[in-house]
């Protein structure tokens, strides 16, 4: 049994994973601002990571083998918690995400379009922090996701007084209304609908993980493995706009419609005009088996399609 801290937690992947850790029979910890409860038998404690003291004072003597990270999305909050959590746990976890190698929002290595982005693309240790940027801003934030995962990531990989690790994760589908992000659904209410979607002229592929299979690594990456920094996190079986909209096709019978994107009709979500389809090469030599994209890919299509309560074909 492991005493973890999950930071989070309280909704998609992040709720699966407690649950597990749970079942798995570890003395789990959640700390969030009360916007879920987590399940009978976790530690719940209501505190905004933000506030430093809050948190300080809501954590008290406690300690952790392991914190998972789920709610990390900038550099400030990255140095609070490598200050509370310094001697106060041994491994921090970090959840980031493909986005950090998204070449239109910074100058990185060139990586060959048919070569997975490996991790070393994005060097955590190396990255350049800001902490003075209008982090707070909620629009700056927002504009300015794929930074701040990339600024939070280096923060915790100096911080010392524990082993960092980052999971970089795919673009997550499955779990029906759980799939917060609405990203599957916008193509199948399009697909029943007859709506075109919108598409790049040349769209190139990317990379998906299943919800499960990702609270799978998360609880894989927190309790057995004891790698150190980034970790790329995807199914194999890289898919472009054009094999998504064929794989919901196949369920609703309808021909999928697309449209040219222009300067004032954005392409629809995976539709990419640059290439940063990650490699899972690392996390396999280090012993976690993945799933195929096309073994999950039509169970989360139908969640999806019932969800809009579609019958499919």
């Amino acid at each position: 049994m492991q005493r973890i801290c999950v930071i989070g937690g309280s909704r998609y992947f992040g709720k699966l994973l407690v649950q597990r850790l749970r079942t798995a029979g570890h003395q789990v910890t959640v700390i969030n601002r009360g916007s879920g409860r987590p399940p009978a038998g976790v530690e719940h404690l209501v505190v905004d990571r933000d506030d430093e003291a809050a948190l300080l004072a809501a954590l008290g003597p406690r300690t952790f083998d392991v914190v998972v990270d789920q709610v990390c999305y900038m550099p400030v909050q990255a140095a609070i918690a490598a200050r509370v959590f310094a001697g106060r746990t041994r491994r921090y976890v970090m959840t980031s995400t493909i986005e950090v190698y998204d070449p239109a929002t910074t100058a990185l290595p060139p990586v060959p379009a048919d070569t997975p982005v490996p991790e070393e693309t994005v060097d955590p240790a190396a990255w350049p922090v800001d902490l003075e940027l209008p982090w707070h801003d909620g629009a700056y934030l927002e504009a300015h996701y794929a930074e701040g995962k990339r600024q939070a990531e280096a923060v915790l990989a100096r911080a010392g007084g524990f082993t960092f690790a980052s999971v970089r994760s795919a673009h997550v589908l499955g779990g029906g209304t759980r799939e917060f992000t609405g990203r599957l659904a916008h193509y199948t209410r399009r697909a029943t609908t007859g709506e075109p979607v919108t598409v790049h002229a040349r769209p190139l592929p990317t990379v998906f993980i299943h919800w499960a299979e990702l609270a799978e690594l998360l609880r894989w990456a927190a309790t057995e493995a004891d790698f150190a920094g980034p970790l790329n996190a995807c199914s194999d079986g890289p898919l472009d706009v054009h094999a998504l909209t064929a794989a919901i096709a196949a369920q609703t019978g309808r021909e999928p419609r697309h449209q040219p994107a222009t300067a004032t009709t954005p392409a629809s979500p995976f539709s990419f005009d640059r290439h940063y389809a990650m490699s899972n090469a690392r996390a396999k030599e280090l012993g976690f088996a993945f799933s195929h994209t096309a073994d999950w890919l039509p169970d989360a299509v139908t969640e999806a399609l019932a969800e809009a309560a579609v019958p499919t074909a």
